[in-house]
């Protein structure tokens, strides 16, 4: 058996998820209500921002291996708010809040207003079955 060598760098990984969530936000900008569409996009949401958290973890960690110290902790300090984000994006699916949505929604725009859309790349495949996927890991938990 062959060694298993991952191409995908932990920065690379969270510009994927980064311009995954941008482009979730544009699609949700025109949303009227809340659908299940709405309902997938979300819980995408959540999934997406926990996979830049955990990118931030791999990434700090190499530089601490490093004695990079204090790199890393900037970089922690960069990304503190997306746990706390994923945290009550997560709760409000779970709590079935959907009129808090908007505000969390506004909450997470200013941090990929940096990201530019000029064509949409991500498929509804993406997030399509993400809210069923969510409630059954706390069925699992």
């Amino acid at each position: 058996m062959g060694r298993i060598i991952n191409t995908a760098s932990p920065g690379s990984e969270r510009n994927r998820l980064r311009r995954t969530i941008a482009e979730i936000l544009r699609h949700l900008m025109f949303k009227r209500g809340v659908d299940d569409e709405v309902k997938d996009m979300t819980a995408t949401l959540v999934y997406a921002l926990r996979g830049i958290a955990e990118s931030v973890e791999v990434t700090t960690d190499a530089w601490e291996k490093r004695d990079y110290y204090i790199k890393a902790d900037r970089f922690r300090l960069e990304w503190e708010w997306v746990t706390p984000a994923a945290r009550r994006l997560e709760a409000l699916v779970r709590e079935d809040r959907w009129e808090d949505l908007p505000a969390e929604l506004a909450a997470l725009a200013p941090h990929f207003a940096d990201i530019r859309i000029a064509k949409m790349t991500r498929s509804p495949s993406t997030w399509a079955s993400g809210y069923e996927r969510l409630i059954q890991e706390e069925a699992g938990s």
